[in-house]
């Protein structure tokens, strides 16, 4: 049997749950996730945990949050005053934006605090700092 390694085209069923068993996302009813192992294109622990695995074998891999989302970056939580927010923007904690780096890329961020003059936005990962949890089955590998 061919064993997974970097290049490969990997598919997998998967469940990933956080500390609490609260499920973050599933492809329960889904096509499985189809990626090339070791591009970067998933989160570094469930790449590192899928090495060496065969079409058919399942795991449960805890992945902390370093080799997940990364931990929590203070300076990504920026407070923006009021004013500079146009009229039509619901201002709401939990509201989901996207802002343009002068770059211009695209960020997206969360309302995550309002005051009379500022609003704070939040552009971590939403699963910054978690340590999660994927129970998931290898279902194919094409070999690079």
């Amino acid at each position: 049997m061919t064993q997974a390694k970097s290049g490969d085209t990997i598919r997998i069923h998967y469940k990933g749950t956080l500390q609490s068993g609260e499920v973050f996302d599933s492809s329960e009813g889904r096509d499985p996730l189809e990626f090339t192992l070791g591009s970067g294109m998933i989160i570094s622990g469930l790449d590192q945990a899928i090495h060496g695995m065969i079409a058919g074998e399942k795991k449960v891999a805890e992945i902390p949050c370093l080799e997940a989302y990364g931990p929590l970056n203070p300076a990504a939580r920026q407070p923006v005053p009021r004013t500079e927010f146009p009229d039509d923007i619901p201002m709401e904690v939990g509201v989901q934006l996207q802002m343009q780096s002068p770059e211009g890329q695209v960020i997206p961020v969360k309302i995550v605090e309002i005051t009379e003059t500022e609003v704070t936005l939040d552009a971590n990962h939403p699963l910054a700092g978690q340590d999660l949890t994927f129970d998931f089955e290898v279902v194919g590998i094409d070999a690079a």
